[in-house]
C-alpha cells in the first residue's frame, strides 16, 4: 500500500497546507501559528517540490495477475524475480529509468536517448513454472542484440532463472524471466 503512495505528493500537500496555515495565521496576526506554518510548511513544500523533480511513476501491469498466478509466484519466484516486481511496481526517486543501471551493466544502453523503456511487465504460469515479463520498448536496440545479449542476462538475474527473449513489432521486446521450478527459499 505504501509502495503505491507518492512521497512527492505527500510532501506538496502537507507543505502547502501548512504554508498557507501559515499565511493565513500571518493575515490574522497569529504569531506562534504563523512561524510553525512557515518554519515547517515552505521546507516541506520544496521537498515535495524537488522530490517531484525527481519522480519516477511505477511501471504498470499489461495484465493484472489472477490469484493463480499470485500463488504461483509466491510458490516458485526467486528473490531476483519479487526484487525485479517490487522496485518497478513502486515509486523511484532520483533515477532516469526503471532498470537504468542493470540495462548498462548488460550493454544494453550505449546512451541514455538510446536505453530501452520499461513500459510494462507481466506475469504468467510457462508449464508450471513462474515467469515475470519485462515489456520494453527499444527502437534504438535491436532485437539481433538482445538475442546476443540472452547469456549475460541470465547469468545477471539469475542464479534460478531461465531467459527467454520475444521480439515484437513496432520495436518491442519481451524478456521473459522464467523460474527454473526451485522455491523462492532454496
Amino acid at each position: 500500500m505504501l509502495r503505491k503512495l507518492s512521497l512527492a505528493r505527500i510532501g506538496l500537500t502537507v507543505g502547502g497546507i501548512l504554508t498557507i496555515i501559515g499565511f493565513v495565521a500571518y493575515a490574522m496576526d497569529n504569531p506562534t501559528l504563523n512561524l510553525a506554518g512557515f518554519f515547517y510548511g515552505v521546507p516541506i513544500l520544496l521537498g515535495g517540490l524537488a522530490l517531484k523533480a525527481a519522480e519516477l511513476k511505477p511501471i504498470p501491469y499489461s495484465q493484472v495477475p489472477s490469484a493463480e498466478i499470485i500463488a504461483l509466484r509466491e510458490e516458485k519466484a526467486t528473490p531476483t524475480q519479487d526484487q525485479i516486481r517490487k522496485d518497478v511496481t513502486r515509486y523511484r526517486y532520483g533515477q532516469e529509468a526503471h532498470l537504468d543501471d542493470s540495462l548498462e551493466r548488460l550493454g544494453l544502453s550505449p546512451t541514455d536517448e538510446d536505453r530501452p523503456i520499461l513500459v510494462a511487465i507481466r506475469e504468467e504460469n510457462l508449464e508450471g513454472n513462474y515467469a515475470l515479463i519485462l515489456e520494453f520498448e527499444s527502437p534504438f536496440i535491436s532485437l539481433e542484440t538482445w538475442q546476443e545479449k540472452k547469456e549475460k542476462i541470465t547469468k545477471f538475474f539469475g542464479p534460478g532463472i531461465s531467459v527467454t527473449i520475444d521480439g515484437k513489432e513496432d520495436n518491442k521486446v519481451d524478456v521473459f524471466l522464467i523460474s527454473l521450478g526451485k522455491t523462492a527459499e532454496s
